[in-house]
């Protein structure tokens, strides 16, 4: 069965959760974040909040930290997932980012 929640860190300080469920996906920040002075938005469009973000499709902000064109490739082939399975890309490959956000499988 695939994993349906990630924890998500801005800077290794767990921001929130990210989950897929039957209608899309959802965002939630950790109450203990939120309540840090020095904590950022992980995304201009996700604003510190205590409510939830909705989405159909997975966040742009999410699918945009997944590898692109040959590595996007090269990352499917690897972890034997379906490119166009995005959540399970990002559970898989979201560990290791470029920027200040990272997404680990709960």
């Amino acid at each position: 069965m695939m994993n349906d929640r990630a924890s998500v860190y801005y800077n290794n300080k767990k921001a929130g959760i990210l989950l897929k469920t039957d209608m899309g996906y959802e965002f939630i920040y950790d109450k203990d974040y939120i309540a840090d002075n020095e904590a950022k938005p992980i995304s201009k469009n996700m604003p510190l909040s205590q409510g939830r973000f909705y989405s159909e499709k997975l966040f742009p902000f999410f699918e945009n930290l997944l590898p692109e064109g040959f590595l996007l490739e090269l990352t499917s082939s690897k972890l034997k997932i379906d490119k166009n399975n995005k959540f399970e890309m990002l559970l898989n490959a979201g560990r290791d980012t470029i920027g200040a956000v990272t997404v680990k499988p709960l």
